[in-house]
């Protein structure tokens, strides 16, 4: 069983996981929740949307102006606090590779570091432990935060995944991260081309066999982009597909911009599934 912040999940409970970015250079909304009252706004629109956790980052993912880990605390730990003081019961997450960031953040109420660069910081593991909050950890491929990938090849990309990724759990259970809040990512386009990606995705069952909780990271993504041939703004229908695909497979928390649209799909997969009833049901009954 998933246990994060105050809630437990069962294993085929799909959890949404909905992204707030404190950034004024973010690829999906240019800085449209960089400012405190959007953002809070943001979170209220999520939660009552069905998210569970929300993933809080300070400093985007792609190349950009440098964003010192001074000022990644900024953007986040006092927004973390508030967030904490006005939804209780919400799973707060902070996406950071930094240990010194991490360790603010978990003071002003976070439940969960989100590792998308693959413990690029040892550290923060450590932090979590300490804490006792959850870790996701990610394979990132190798490469360095904020940089892309440049001619990346793996033998059996799923392979390496596989020993990156539950390396990094068993080493988070040794330091003492608990168990039961430890997610694996496959880290879609994280060290990866669009084929990488898709086979990751293909091949997600691997991940979730292993027993540890798969977290999926696809919203509006390159590889996503790249497939269809679509900018930014026409990658929902691409996203909504790869995310029915990955909770086919066994995938259960979803990193995410669009909560409601991903509600639905999640919902749909678990009850053809049999894990989830229908909401309503008088078709030929009546």
């Amino acid at each position: 069983m998933l246990r994060l912040g105050r809630r437990a999940f069962e294993p085929h409970e799909p959890v949404i996981m909905a992204i707030v970015n404190r950034t004024p250079d973010s690829f999906y909304d240019q800085g449209a929740t960089f400012r405190d009252e959007p953002a809070l706004a943001r979170v209220e629109q999520a939660v009552s949307e069905g998210a569970a956790i929300i993933d809080i980052g300070g400093v985007k993912a792609g190349p950009g102006e440098e964003v010192t880990a001074e000022e990644e605390a900024r953007r986040t730990v006092g927004f973390v606090a508030e967030v904490r003081r006005r939804f209780p019961d919400v799973i707060i997450s902070v996406d950071t590779w930094r240990h010194e960031v991490g360790e603010a953040v978990c003071e002003a109420g976070a439940d969960l570091l989100n590792d998308a660069w693959g413990g690029v910081d040892p550290k923060l593991a450590e932090v979590a432990a300490r804490h006792g909050v959850g870790l996701v950890c990610t394979h990132a491929g190798g490469v360095q935060p904020r940089t892309r990938p440049h001619r990346t090849e793996y033998d059996d990309v799923m392979a390496d995944i596989l020993r990156v990724t539950l390396g990094l759990a068993e080493r988070a259970v040794a330091l003492g991260v608990p168990r039961e809040a430890v997610l694996i990512d496959p880290g879609h386009d994280f060290g990866k081309n669009t084929r990488h990606s898709l086979e990751a995705t293909r091949r997600l069952g691997e991940m979730v066999e292993t027993g540890w909780p798969v977290l999926v990271s696809l919203s509006n993504k390159d590889f996503v982009g790249e497939t269809l041939d679509r900018p930014v703004k026409e990658r929902v229908l691409g996203t909504l597909a790869t995310t029915a695909v990955s909770a086919w497979l066994g995938a259960q928390v979803y990193r995410v911009h669009e909560v409601a649209e991903t509600r639905q799909v999640l919902d749909m997969v678990a009850s053809i599934a049999g894990h989830r009833p229908p909401a309503v049901a008088r078709r030929g009954l009546a």
